[in-house]
Parts: structure tokens; C-alpha cells; sequence
């Protein structure tokens, strides 16, 4: 696309010219303890964050199976209730794409929208289907989970009809049964990776290189809130890299009003990350804050930390000028989403060139027409 084409070349251009800066930057020499951080999103924000979640979508596995073994109008509500907490809750582990969560693809396994209706269809009338493979990635996880349970008819009486009357009933359950499980499986080999040995491997690679857990760590961050949050909940829906609005592309689209308290959960994860703020608590540990603090990186008079959390802050306030309901939203007043893109946008500047020429990281993923 000639947007992320132009995107990339004046990425690069303001990477050259803040790299040419000679009055912003403090000298210092970096003897920052990169361990201590890594002990602070290990122990603190990563493992309890998919504690949590795990917690959310074992609840799910079984309101699944209770739905499945007697669908009622009562626990198709259990269900949809089980699976909006652990959506929300999934916003809080996505950016921590390293290690098992990187091998296993879980955000794209999880969270890819539009989901596949015909796709999901198909499986669903052949019986046969292979959550495996990279084909499948976007007829499984949260999307489908929501097509299962919010899209199948106009009403809950439409909906329970294919768990019930339809004649490949059995069929819908097995798919809906499969889904839950497949989350939960997955999510369970990612949080047993962290807590079998994974964690101190990642604390213990301190190294300040393109192999080293902080550089690896900061690309998967920084392309998670570029890449996912900034373009996939805001810019592809709003028609930012298209001819048009996306509307069908807005994520939890069958539910419809939670797209707003996702994108608000995945921004508060993100920034509370930036400040190493401990999951669930109030106390702040060592991080990106703390690390650019310490060199005391400073940009156009201001600290870099300081401008960073000012920008999460002005692009929370534009989500909060957001409908619930995204496609709501790019129906009625479009430019409200536009602006919160650029809001979003003006914090990938401050921490794709300016944070990591602080923190001397290399970035190396590449922007693609593909976004």
C-alpha cells in the first residue's frame, strides 16, 4: 500500500535525523541493570498476566462445555459473559509475543479478525478442520468464538436453533468445544513455558544485542502496539490504508459494543507495561521509564518518558470521545477514529525511533504492504 510505503520511508528518514540530533541525547555510559528489569516483567507483569488469563479462559472451557452439553438461552449468556472477560483479559498478555508465545503464533492463533465465516462453515459441515495450520488462523480463537456466539442468528432464538434443531447440531458444538479447548491449550503451554524455566532463561539474557531478551522483547512490544493496536483495532477499520471504511474489520464485530473496552484495555496494558507497572497492583518496578530515566534521554527540552506517557495519555482521551460500538462509530463520525489514529500514531514515532535509539536497539521487523 503507497500509505505504508510513505509511512516507512519517513520513519526512516526521522530514524537518520534523530540519529544526526547532537543536543538531545545525554552521553552517559549505559550501566543500567537490564536484569532487574527483566525480573520485573518476568515476575511481575508477564507470568501474573497469563495467570490471569488463564484463569479467565479455563472459565470459558467450561461455560463452553456446560453450553454444549444443554444449550440454553441462560448459558449461551454464561458464555458470552466468560468469553468477553477473557477477551478482555487476552488484551493484557498479547503484546508478550517471545519465546512459546512467538513459536506457538498465539496472538494470530487467538485474535486474527475478520474472522472466516465461510471458512468456519465449511469446517463446521465437513467435520474436519486442523487449528495447526496457518490457513486456519483466522477460523479460530476470540473472532470465531464471537461469530459462534453473537453471529449465527438475529436473536438468541436464531442462535440456539444450531446448537439444538439444526440438523448438524452436533457439528456447531463440536466446533464451539473445539475453539474453547484450543485457546485453553494453548494458553496453557505458553504460561507452563514461563513457569518451567523460560522465565529465568529470559532474565538471565541480559546481553545488549539483537539476541538479547530486552532488544528481542522491545521489537515484539513496539511492532504489538504499532501493528496490532494502533492499525488493527483503529486504522485498518477506519479506512486509514484503504479507499474506504472497514467496518467488517472492526474486532468483536458480531458483538459489536465492546470494541471501544478492548482497544481501552490493550492502551492501559501497554502503558502500564512502559511504566513496568506490577499486573493487578500500583507499584512500579524497573523499565522503559525507569531505563530511558536513567540516561536521561531527553527530546526537545523534555524527558522522553515524560512525552511517551503525555502521548498514552492524549490518545486515551481521544478513545474516550469513541462510541462502544466501533462500527457505530465509522458509520456516524468516522473522524473521531482518524484522530485517534493519529494519536496512536505519534507515540510509534516516539518509541520506534526515539526510545530505541535511547536504549540502542536495532528494529528488525520490517513495515509491510500487508498491515
Amino acid at each position: 500500500m503507497k500509505y505504508l510505503k510513505f509511512g516507512s520511508i519517513v520513519v526512516a528518514f526521522l530514524f537518520v535525523l534523530s540519529s544526526c540530533k547532537s543536543n538531545d541525547s545525554n552521553e552517559s555510559t549505559d550501566n543500567f541493570d537490564r536484569g532487574a528489569m527483566l525480573a520485573n516483567w518476568a515476575d511481575n507483569i508477564i507470568i501474573p498476566a497469563y495467570t490471569s488469563f488463564d484463569s479467565k479462559v479455563n472459565d470459558l472451557k467450561t461455560k463452553t462445555n456446560e453450553f454444549t452439553s444443554n444449550p440454553t438461552e441462560g448459558k449461551l449468556q454464561d458464555l458470552r459473559n466468560s468469553w468477553e472477560a477473557a477477551y478482555v483479559s487476552f488484551q493484557n498478555v498479547s503484546m508478550f509475543e517471545i519465546g512459546k508465545a512467538e513459536e506457538l503464533r498465539f496472538r494470530n492463533r487467538l485474535n486474527v479478525y475478520p474472522t472466516d465465516v465461510p471458512q468456519i462453515e465449511g469446517f463446521i459441515s465437513s467435520g474436519t478442520y486442523n487449528f495447526d495450520l496457518p490457513s486456519t488462523i483466522d477460523a479460530q480463537g476470540f473472532p470465531a468464538l464471537d461469530y459462534m456466539i453473537n453471529g449465527l442468528g438475529e436473536n438468541d432464538t436464531e442462535i440456539l436453533s444450531f446448537y439444538t434443531s439444526n440438523a448438524n447440531a452436533t457439528g456447531y458444538k463440536n466446533y464451539l468445544q473445539k475453539l474453547s479447548e484450543t485457546i485453553s491449550s494453548q494458553t496453557d503451554e505458553v504460561l507452563t513455558s514461563w513457569t518451567a524455566g523460560y522465565r529465568d532463561v529470559f532474565v538471565a539474557n541480559t546481553a545488549s544485542s539483537a539476541l538479547g531478551a530486552v532488544d528481542k522483547f522491545t521489537n515484539a512490544y513496539i511492532f504489538y502496539y504499532e501493528k496490532a493496536l494502533r492499525a488493527g483495532k483503529v486504522g485498518i477499520p477506519a479506512g486509514v490504508y484503504s479507499n474506504g471504511v472497514l467496518p467488517q474489520n472492526v474486532e468483536a464485530f458480531y458483538k459489536k459494543d465492546i470494541s471501544k473496552e478492548l482497544l481501552m484495555q490493550a492502551l492501559d496494558a501497554t502503558q502500564n507495561f512502559f511504566n513496568g507497572k506490577k499486573f493487578g497492583g500500583s507499584a512500579n518496578g524497573p523499565s522503559y521509564k525507569t531505563y530511558l530515566d536513567y540516561l536521561n534521554t531527553i527530546k526537545n527540552g523534555e524527558d522522553l518518558s515524560v512525552l511517551i506517557n503525555n502521548q498514552f495519555d492524549a490518545a486515551r482521551a481521544k478513545i474516550n470521545t469513541l462510541k462502544p460500538n466501533f462500527v457505530e462509530q465509522i458509520a456516524t463520525d468516522n473522524s473521531k477514529m482518524l484522530e485517534t489514529f493519529d494519536e496512536l500514531q505519534r507515540n510509534v514515532v516516539l518509541m520506534k525511533v526515539d526510545m530505541v535509539q535511547a536504549l540502542n536497539i536495532a528494529i528488525d521487523y520490517v513495515d509491510a504492504d500487508g498491515d
